[in-house]
């Protein structure tokens, strides 16, 4: 794990830091991420600003905590969803689809956490990359174990996990998903990942 994703699990250890966190989150959801400061937060929480600048040195370390615990869930879901005991071509399907339904659901249908989500990926923080980085394990050890079984022909696992990632980004990119739903002349989900394991066996 990267010094700053061990720095946000240790804060978030701390009680007053996941009041914080909680009370960031509440009100970036409701009024959103451009029109909430500090001094809100502080507000909320019947504390002064002051106080909360004794763990956070700005709104954008808030935000980037509050984005760490997200993915972080986000990674503890596709953990569970690939370690099932099923083929590795299901458990890769299973997850692209459980990734595509919590694009749409938490981060369009609440326009509030995409607003959220967008500010971190336009930032290009490292909390996003080692997020990536952590789901392309995952993803190899899967096309890994489908090799061995047979499923999938022989290759570099990590290469394979980045290039299904690659192929699948349209699926789970909160910008790219949000441009793309409407439009009736782009490849279903179930087109996209099917085309994605055709990849994997070829």
């Amino acid at each position: 794990m990267s010094p700053i994703l061990e720095a946000a699990a240790d804060l978030q250890k701390n009680e007053t830091v996941t009041r914080i966190l909680d009370a960031g989150e509440k009100l970036f959801r409701h009024y959103g991420y451009a029109k909430t400061n500090v001094a809100d937060i502080a507000k909320d929480l019947g504390m002064s600003p002051a106080n909360i600048y004794r763990f956070f040195s700005s709104k954008v370390e808030i935000h980037q905590a509050i984005c760490w615990r997200m993915l972080n869930a986000a990674y503890e879901l596709s953990k569970s969803v690939l370690s099932q005991d099923l083929s590795a071509t299901e458990r890769l399907r299973q997850w692209t689809l459980v990734n595509h339904r919590l694009t749409v659901d938490t981060m369009l249908d609440q326009e509030k956490v995409h607003e959220m989500v967008v500010v971190a990926l336009e930032r290009d923080w490292e909390v996003i990359d080692q997020h990536l980085n952590r789901i392309h394990d995952l993803i190899a050890d899967v096309i890994r174990e489908g090799i061995n079984a047979g499923e999938f022909r022989d290759q570099d696992p990590a290469s394979g996990a980045r290039c299904f990632g690659a192929a699948t980004v349209l699926l789970c990119h909160p910008q790219m998903v949000a441009q793309c739903m409407a439009k009736t002349n782009r490849a279903t989900p179930d087109e996209l990942i099917e085309f994605a394991l055709a990849a994997l066996r070829k």
